[in-house]
Formats: structure tokens, sequence, C-alpha cells
């Protein structure tokens, strides 16, 4: 009954997007999406620090920002990936329950 999708386009889509029961955008701040790609190019795919910085100030940074974060007008529900989110999670599983069985909601 239930189908998870995900993908920093998935949002893009009008008819994807009338399909879903709840829409969630996970935002992060740009210099810990930094930080993450730096570690993760490094690291696991040899790349250069002077390569991952050209790549993300040129060509990553421009199209997140063009292209992924205004999807998140589309978004019930916009989730910070730095803290505690436990309120969040809350409201999702209230959400999916209600969806398997609307029945037991009052």
């Amino acid at each position: 009954k239930i189908i998870f999708l995900e993908g920093i386009l998935i949002l893009e889509d009008p008819r994807i997007r009338d399909l879903a029961d709840i829409k969630i955008f996970v935002e992060c701040d740009d210099d810990l999406r930094f930080i993450r790609r730096l570690k993760r190019d490094i690291g696991e795919r040899g790349r250069t620090v002077d390569s991952v910085i050209d790549q993300y100030l040129t060509t990553v940074k421009p199209m997140y920002h063009a292209f992924v974060k205004p999807t998140k007008r589309y978004a019930d529900i916009i989730i910070p990936n730095d803290y505690n989110h436990d309120v969040a999670v809350d409201i999702i599983k209230s959400k999916i329950m209600s969806i398997l069985n609307p029945q037991s909601v009052l």
C-alpha cells in the first residue's frame, strides 16, 4: 500500500507530486553538503581537493539552488538534516499509519 520514492528531483515532476500522499524535503546546509561531498569524493573516488571544490562551485551548488532547492515549496514537511528531528518523524509515522489504517485515526 505504501511506496517510498527518493531522489533529489523527485518533487520536480507534478505527476509524482499529485500521486503522493505526503511529500518530504530533507534540507541540508550548503557547507555541510560541501564537506560531505569533499570527504566522499576524496576518500572514495580518489579526487583532488581542487577538483572537488571547482566542480562544487561551478556546477553542484548552482544547480542545487536552481533546480533542487526550489522544489521544497512542494513539500508537506521540510526536515533539517543537521539536528534531531523526532517531531517530524512522529508526524510522518502518524500519516503513514493513517494511510495504512484509516479507521484507527480519530
